[in-house]
């Protein structure tokens, strides 16, 4: 009977996520470019209220002991509305919005540790609370900070964007506007670092999300057999990277460019996904833990990186494609680390942390070839002298 529930839990869960992200998937590359000409104040009012009508539908299940299929249901219709990814895409797009050039790096890692700490605070919280009080009472309080986010957002934030205009909802104009940050950008070179860096992207937060599903059974197991308060600490430092990622980046852009913090980031990944794949002691683990504090440098970086190559009328539109390719990195996770450890785990326990540190050159060295390329075309420019009237 138990593997029976297990297998039903399992096929559950991949229906739910997979019918979530497909619909979010059209509604948040139709908001994020709407966005753009309306505001930001509706693409954060819709999700939010999606997802708080998903709470509450969630709650009648688990009241009324109704069919495990209306779950699906509440996500269906929080993914009609963005869902958690047009949040996130609404998000930094108003932070691109309302931050110059310069100080959006810095802007967007904080946003970065909002979520990190968000996250910290509910995996702690609601592990206790669903221990002392059962399933219901922590989704009151999920119902309860989308409703307030809602309210928030309708009545208490202010519009980011400058110029509105009235556009219409449902036409396909929008995906052509995120069709064509890519195929068609205003400079041509932007089209290929788009495509580069949303790479670079699509593999640094993948393997994010595929090391973090697996701390937990890797330290349940042999040699380190943690227990609950080891593995709540564990937790813990994974979270603080966010916050220690944030104070480094900050420190770092001192003396360098947000590229070459990037790269220490992820040199502080690899060394310490390396390490945890290799621990067999606590201490071990805890010093990977340790050297992964600058692990969540990168990401606001490549975020900033993309935001400075198009223009503020398309801030919207491009940070809805990265919440897609966001979406799609938590799936592609999901299969691939989780069939890759138990496909491995006669060979080497740590083989999936190793495979992330190698995965994790690639963007490390597409970041730095990028770099490389606008030194020496900036270098050039700089040679050839300020334009004559008889070039112009």
């Amino acid at each position: 009977l138990l593997q029976e529930v297990e297998a039903l839990v399992s096929h559950w869960n991949l229906y739910i996520n997979l019918g979530g992200f497909f619909v979010s998937l059209f509604s948040v590359t139709l908001f994020g470019p709407w966005s753009d000409s309306v505001g930001r104040r509706p693409a954060l009012i819709l999700p939010a209220a999606g997802m708080a009508l998903q709470a509450a539908i969630y709650l009648l299940v688990m009241y009324l002991e109704l069919h495990v299929a209306y779950f699906l249901l509440g996500r269906l219709l929080s993914g009609l509305t963005g869902d958690y990814n047009l949040i996130l895409a609404s998000c930094f797009a108003y932070v691109a919005d309302t931050s110059d050039r310069r100080a959006r790096t810095f802007r967007v890692a904080i946003l970065e540790a909002c979520l990190g700490t968000a996250g910290m605070l509910a995996s702690i919280g609601g592990g206790q609370w669903r221990k002392a009080q059962g399933y219901i009472n922590p989704f009151w309080l999920a119902f309860a900070a989308t409703l307030a986010a809602t309210l928030y957002a309708a009545f208490c934030l202010r519009e980011s964007v400058k110029q509105r205009r009235p556009a219409r909802l449902f036409t396909l104009s929008h995906y052509k506007a995120v069709y064509r940050l890519y195929m068609a950008p205003e400079h041509p070179s932007s089209r290929w670092k788009l495509a580069l860096y949303s790479l670079a992207f699509f593999l640094l937060v993948t393997v994010h999300f595929g090391a973090k599903d697996l701390f937990v059974l890797y330290e349940l197991g042999f040699p380190l057999c943690w227990a609950s308060d080891l593995i709540g600490y564990g937790s813990a430092a994974n979270y603080l990277a966010y916050l220690s990622s944030l104070g480094g980046l900050r420190l770092l852009q001192l003396c360098l460019e947000d590229t070459w913090v990037a790269e220490i980031g992820l040199i502080s990944n690899i060394a310490g996904l390396v390490v945890i794949s290799l621990a067999t002691t606590t201490a071990l683990m805890f010093t990977g833990y340790g050297i992964l504090f600058l692990s969540m440098a990168a990401t606001p970086v490549i975020r900033s990186k993309l935001s400075k190559l198009v223009s503020e009328t398309e801030q919207g539109a491009l940070f809805a494609s990265v919440a897609c390719v966001q979406g799609l990195c938590s799936l592609v996770a999901t299969g691939v680390f989780n069939s890759l450890y138990p496909a491995t785990l006669h060979v080497m326990r740590g083989f999936p942390f190793l495979f992330g540190a190698i995965i994790l050159l690639i963007p490390a060295v597409i970041i730095g070839w990028i770099q490389i390329w606008d030194s020496k075309h900036d270098y050039n420019h700089f040679q050839d002298g300020p334009p004559s009237p008889a070039k112009d």
